[in-house]
């Protein structure tokens, strides 16, 4: 079965930093580009960061660029977010996803959210003002 796992969300102030972590188990996704997504209330899921199976790519949405920071650990099928300058605005509950597809051409590079096959059940970050 397989399972993702996020965990490290939490309740910081605004400018704090929080590390997510996304445990994958049931299969390995070293071969596979992960992203993280987040929704906010009211509001449609939005992918934030994705990166390469290699880790040597990867896609940052506007909103967190240079406050976001996404990496891997394929020895230990694991997916990391650290964030950095936190706002209000960030406020969202947070998943980890994995790439349905193991080749892109490099403008389709990093697809939809539709296209991401396998779901985490999602850790909260909450930031205060």
């Amino acid at each position: 079965q397989v399972r993702l796992v996020e965990s490290g969300g939490g309740l910081v102030q605004t400018g704090g930093s929080l590390r997510l972590s996304c445990a994958a188990s049931g299969r390995t996704f070293s071969s596979y580009a992960m992203a993280w997504f987040r929704q906010a209330p009211g509001k449609e899921r939005e992918m934030v960061a994705a990166i390469s199976w290699s880790g040597g790519r990867t896609y940052y949405a506007d909103s967190v660029k240079g406050r976001f920071t996404i990496s891997r650990d394929n020895a230990q099928n694991t997916l990391y977010l650290q964030i950095d300058s936190l706002k209000p605005e960030d406020t969202a509950v947070y998943y980890c996803a994995v790439d349905g597809l193991q080749t892109r051409r490099l403008g389709d590079w990093p697809g939809k959210e539709y296209e991401y096959d396998y779901w985490g059940q999602g850790t909260q970050v909450t930031v205060s003002s």
